[in-house]
């Protein structure tokens, strides 16, 4: 008989459901009963490959080599998580997994952690959703009682590598060209930009000039007796 691989987003997670469920033994990096297995990532595991990864040359930062535009988004283990993604790649692996389940964070940064592993490790096992809104153990108990079919998530999953690659592709040509444009004369000032960072420093900018542009001016107040 196969076993389902639950992936929580975090370690304290996968101990609340293994105790949630019951009849778990422990081992070095995840809990194991005689229907499920159970372990987590620490946050992302993985990243987007930079461009000098796709191509050596577009590893310059220079306008002559932007835009970058790859044909397609590849994944790199986070170095200094990369052992856990073993684990993970490990437990996938395993003859007796012949499902996953996906028990990251009920939201979207949730789903790209799982998804990415998914898409990393090539796992071919079919996919339910564990969607928690409460970590009570009647709230985990409930949940697994109510697994969520793949196909309901997938718009979901694609909301999160739009996302992901969407920062990607902004914050490296924006910060790239602007990094070149102010290096220009010499040196080096890298001046970074993000598709959410850099329209929020915008307001705080306007913000900022109006409060010094400010000239106080005297006012009248009206009292009625």
């Amino acid at each position: 008989m196969g076993k389902a691989l639950i992936i929580a987003e975090k370690p304290s997670v996968a101990g609340d459901i293994a105790k949630a469920l019951g009849g778990f033994k422990k081992s070095d990096d995840y809990y194991e009963s005689d229907q499920f297995v159970v372990s987590s990532a620490v946050g992302h595991l993985l990243t987007i490959v930079p461009p000098e990864g796709v191509e050596a040359a577009r590893g310059k930062w220079t306008f002559k080599c932007l835009p970058v535009i790859p044909p397609h988004f590849d994944l790199e283990p986070i170095e200094k998580s990369e052992s856990r993604l073993r684990v993970l790649a490990k437990l996938i692996k395993r003859k007796d997994i012949d499902a996953l389940i996906n028990a990251c964070d009920a939201g979207r940064e949730g789903e790209l952690i799982f998804r990415n592993i998914v898409k990393y490790t090539k796992a071919p096992q079919p996919i339910k959703r564990l969607w928690l809104q409460s970590m009570t153990p009647a709230a985990i108990r409930d949940g697994f009682a109510k697994l969520r079919e793949d196909d309901s998530m997938l718009p979901l999953a694609d909301a999160a590598f739009s996302r992901s690659e969407a920062d990607w592709l902004v914050g490296i040509n924006g910060t790239r060209a602007m990094t070149a444009f102010n290096s220009k004369s010499g040196g080096f000032f890298k001046t970074t930009v993000g598709r959410v960072q850099t329209p929020t420093l915008a307001i705080l900018v306007e913000r900022e000039d109006r409060i010094r542009k400010f000239v106080p001016r005297a006012y009248w107040e009206l009292h009625a007796t």
